[in-house]
């Protein structure tokens, strides 16, 4: 009788194990259901600001089923490859004349998924606080090198300082300077030491990092800078790169959706003081 009695108190203990189980595996269905997984983007970017510009857009990224991986590389040739060579999404840290040119030396198929930001050039204040108060021979400092001396050149341009010779666009050199209705001097120095004359001219032409060295605001201190429709914001804005074939995949286009948002917008105009603009197509 007893090993009766056992049996039975045996079958009823294993049949409630297997009830739990199923129950177990139910719950387990129903949590599955209710948390779909996530599908993964990876992304290769500079540190600043383009990591935390992902770094923000990933809570938006989630919302609409996709899990943003981010790495930072601290070169300007691995985020390419890895992208060439499919371990990576996409990349985001440079601008379009780079990647054209990346292209052309190493033979890889990287294009444009879209443009996010730009990093503006601005004219900053030294003696003088107003460009209509220059005078002959005030002097502007700009920088040497090729591209950024460029860029200065087209920004004095915009606002009325001076005018260049046709189409000379962003190979603009001060030989071609064809009218100069202030007599102003143009002096290039080299990039890093312009902001540091700031107090032995009338105005400086400044790149966004230098600027945010010399504790310059491009919101708050400029007296103008490249805006989003400038021939030089157009070239220079930095993208999100992807092998060429991808540029429509659903993950990319949700990315490019997400950082060109409202919300990412408000973060960039919030964080970087104008150092980083938001770019409009």
């Amino acid at each position: 009788m007893k090993k009766r009695i056992i049996a039975g108190v045996l079958s009823v203990v294993v049949a409630a194990g297997l009830l739990a189980g199923c129950g177990s595996k139910n719950d387990k269905s129903t949590d599955d259901a209710a948390e779909p997984e996530l599908k993964t983007i990876k992304v290769a970017a500079s540190a600043t600001p383009h990591a935390e510009i992902l770094e923000e857009a990933k809570g938006l990224l989630a919302e609409k089923g996709w899990d943003l991986k981010v790495t930072i590389f601290n070169d300007y040739v691995q985020p390419n490859e890895v992208v060439e060579s499919g371990d990576f999404d996409a990349n985001y840290f440079q601008h379009i004349p780079y990647l054209n040119s990346f292209n052309e030396e190493k033979g890889t198929h990287l294009v444009d998924a879209g443009g996010i930001h730009y990093e503006p050039f601005g004219i900053y204040p030294g003696t003088k606080q107003n460009l209509k108060d220059l005078a002959k021979g005030d002097v502007i400092a700009v920088p040497n090198d090729t591209t950024n001396e460029a860029r200065a050149l087209l920004l004095l341009q915009d606002n009325g300082v001076i005018t260049l010779k046709d189409d000379v666009g962003l190979e603009a050199t001060v030989n071609d300077i064809k009218e100069n209705p202030y007599g102003v001097k143009i002096e290039e120095l080299e990039a890093a030491q312009v902001s540091r004359v700031v107090k032995e001219v009338a105005f400086v032409v400044l790149n966004g990092n230098y600027a945010l060295e010399a504790g310059f605001s491009v919101k708050n201190d400029a007296v103008a800078y490249e805006k989003s429709d400038s021939e030089a914001a157009k070239t220079y804005v930095n993208i999100i790169a992807v092998k060429e074939g991808n540029e429509q995949n659903e993950g990319i286009k949700a990315l490019v959706e997400v950082l060109k948002s409202d919300k990412i917008k408000q973060f960039i105009n919030d964080k970087y003081d104008g150092a980083v603009i938001s770019y409009e197509e």
